[in-house]
């Protein structure tokens, strides 16, 4: 078979990998929430009250309730179908800023870049506020309403922009920046790989994954990121909890987060919540390339004229 040609080359428009990811987005937070919520609570512990994420879980359930597992659900599938829609689109974007103009082909290198651009934008646009408010809430224990510091999404917002200014709301944003940007260059560098070696799948081929084929190829591709990015969540999460409304803050930035970290509870802690974030991630990646290789699957079917049938 001759080889394509530039001018045959057809990719999927940036706008159609963006709807694709906020719908996805949208499935993920809703199955995945109770593990993201004991994440959190796991995290933030310092004396040691849960054991671990079966221990952490039944408790929240039976002190606060089992719809306290979907805590900050509202925040959370508002910012994962925002970031994917932004994240998806962008790298789109970037992938063919990328190419080789003669060519039309995309090099490691620069989907890398892609990955790694996408990732910094959605950190910095999306995901910063979003967590800060969900860390916020998330954190917060007790039955009664009345008695929280924080009654909802907006008025947590609020509050902070009120005790801390509007820069309060992007508290942890170097930590978030790092740990996306790493993820995302390594997810999407390792999904396309993933797809080509155990599916021979290639976009603008006409194939079509299966749902199953792309949970497999988005659990394998959402694995990596967690455990190199690990000591960037735990600050970034001690970073967003702190309110600089109580005094005197404990972290003063992302370096002196982790050596006192470090030095406090020792190197372990930089990867406390590793296993439930691993237990969220991949299966979070599994569900929403099943819902966005569908969308886009469909796509090449029908309007990519250089599908192979």
């Amino acid at each position: 078979m001759a080889e394509k040609t530039h001018e045959s080359i057809k990719t999927i428009p940036p706008y159609m990998k963006a709807l694709s990811g906020s719908l996805g987005g949208a499935m993920e937070a809703c199955c995945l929430q109770p593990i993201d919520v004991i994440k959190t609570r796991l995290q933030l512990d310092r004396s040691g009250s849960y054991k671990g994420i079966i221990h952490c879980g039944t408790t929240i359930a039976r002190n606060e309730g089992l719809r306290a597992l979907w805590k900050g659900l509202t925040p959370f599938a508002s910012h994962l179908t925002l970031k994917y829609t932004l994240r998806m689109g962008s790298n789109a974007v970037l992938q063919s800023a990328f190419k080789d103009a003669q060519t039309g082909n995309l090099s490691h290198h620069g989907r890398l870049l892609s990955g790694f651009g996408a990732g910094v934008l959605e950190a910095l646009v999306i995901v910063t506020p979003f967590e800060v408010v969900k860390i916020r809430l998330q954190q917060q224990k007790g039955l009664s309403p009345e008695l929280l510091k924080y009654k909802g999404p907006l008025h947590c917002a609020r509050m902070i922009i009120r005790e801390e200014g509007v820069l309060g709301l992007w508290a942890g944003a170097a930590p978030t920046v790092m740990r996306n940007g790493t993820n995302q260059a390594a997810m999407f560098t390792a999904k396309n790989a993933f797809d080509g070696i155990l599916w021979n799948k290639h976009e603008g081929d006409g194939k079509v994954l299966q749902p199953w084929q792309s949970m497999i190829s988005g659990f394998l591709a959402g694995t990596a990121g967690p455990v190199c990015t690990g000591p960037f969540d735990v600050v970034k999460t001690r970073l967003m909890a702190q309110s600089r409304s109580g005094g005197e803050l404990k972290y003063k930035g992302m370096v002196h987060a982790i050596k006192t970290i470090y030095a406090e509870e020792g190197l372990r802690a930089l990867w406390k919540g590793l296993l439930p974030r691993l237990m969220r991630i991949p299966p979070g990646q599994a569900i929403m390339w099943a819902v966005a290789d569908q969308i886009t699957g469909l796509y090449e079917r029908r309007y990519m004229k250089n599908a192979l049938i």
